[in-house]
């Protein structure tokens, strides 16, 4: 990564370095870079840690997914996931469905980064190894901060820089905490590989009492298992307590060191304000519950370089048409997660298998809404 220096005026107004700067190098974010490069646009990466990044996620790329990244030029190798499961934590319940259509792929975090970046730097995405410090910006444009006193200039900027997103809150995106009279659960995360043949080419979700365990097929001698629950969640506790999995893992040697996320739900204003857009995680959460985080963040992704194409070619209200965007790809999901996790914490979660594997049309029908 090289050192950007911005031109003479890049402190504030004048002429941009870019027409795009995207803050952070995750997956949504060289997302977003290889969309706008294919449109013809110069893009700008800032992202001050070490690429390929990694992180606490369940790893599956539904088929969705697995179609916008073929859009973008991006090969990924991992294992073919047919379908989800769910499973009862200590019971015989169970609810499958395959895919209707094409397959997804279980996919190292590692490895779906370093494919993205690869096929940045081919496109022609330049990368900034900073961190970003300030933003303002202007009619014309967005002014950046960076470390050590350089900073840059570009038409549009896409905060993609995750759930605890600095661009949030320096844009002043951020939606103030809610008064509740009882307190919000937070939700966290924690993920962990095994060297193990995996035994299904589905994703399988265990329903324990207090959190839910999903395991995923990357490799043909790896398996991701990642824990979604409430604070102080204790990995190996957790994985015990479901005598099923946990037969399935006695012996098998760690493959990657414990990784944890959150909390999970962020909440924002808006999705964007002026020449500022938020895509992905940083542009409000729900939850991992369903575990189509990454396809709904492609989708924002591809809609918020439309709306800044768009504006190129005649007068765009970027804003709003980013906001239609956004709605399109995520609120279906954040409505269908909600839903779900309001389930999940109420007095009937014991129910949620059997419901599912007693009426597997309704089970089959969200999950092809999840896939696509």
């Amino acid at each position: 990564m090289a050192e950007f220096v911005g031109g003479d005026d890049a402190a504030g107004g004048g002429r941009a370095d870019c027409d795009l700067i995207v803050v952070g190098g995750g997956p949504v974010g060289l997302a977003a870079a290889i969309g706008a490069r294919q449109r013809g646009l110069s893009v700008v990466v800032v992202e001050p840690r070490s690429l390929p990044l990694d992180k606490a996620c369940g790893e599956g790329l539904m088929p969705g997914a697995m179609a916008e990244l073929a859009r973008l030029g991006v090969e990924v190798d991992g294992h073919t996931i047919t379908g989800i499961a769910y499973r009862q934590g200590l019971g015989p319940r169970f609810a499958t469905h395959d895919f209707e259509g094409p397959s997804g792929r279980g996919v190292r975090r590692t490895a779906l980064s370093g494919a993205l970046v690869q096929r940045a730097l081919s496109c022609g995405v330049t990368f900034v190894d900073a961190k970003v410090t300030a933003l303002v910006q202007d009619a014309r444009g967005v002014t950046v901060s960076l470390g050590g006193g350089s900073g840059i200039r570009s038409r549009w900027l896409f905060g993609c820089d995750g759930l605890h997103s600095p661009v949030r809150r320096m844009a002043g995106l951020e939606a103030a905490p809610r008064r509740r009279l009882v307190p919000a659960r937070r939700r966290y995360g924690l993920r962990r590989h095994f060297s193990v043949t995996p035994w299904s080419d589905r994703v399988e979700v265990f329903w324990a009492r207090r959190c839910e365990v999903y395991v995923t097929p990357v490799g043909g001698a790896t398996i991701g298992v990642a824990i979604l629950g409430g604070r102080g969640l204790d990995f190996d506790q957790v994985i015990a307590s479901i005598p099923a999995l946990a037969a399935r893992l006695d012996g098998a040697e760690p493959d990657s060191t414990l990784q944890g996320a959150g909390p999970l739900r962020q909440r924002v204003r808006r999705h964007g304000v002026g020449r500022v857009l938020l895509v992905g995680d940083a542009s409000g959460y729900v939850d991992a519950l369903t575990g189509e985080g990454l396809r709904v963040g492609l989708a924002q992704a591809a809609g918020a370089v439309a709306a800044i194409a768009g504006a190129a070619r005649e007068p765009v209200d970027v804003n709003r048409a980013y906001e239609h965007a956004w709605s399109r790809a995520s609120r279906g999901a954040n409505t269908l997660t909600a839903g779900l996790l309001a389930l999940a914490h109420s007095p009937f979660r014991r129910l949620v298998v059997p419901i599912s594997a007693a009426f597997p049309a309704v089970f089959g029908a969200a999950v092809e809404r999840i896939a696509r």
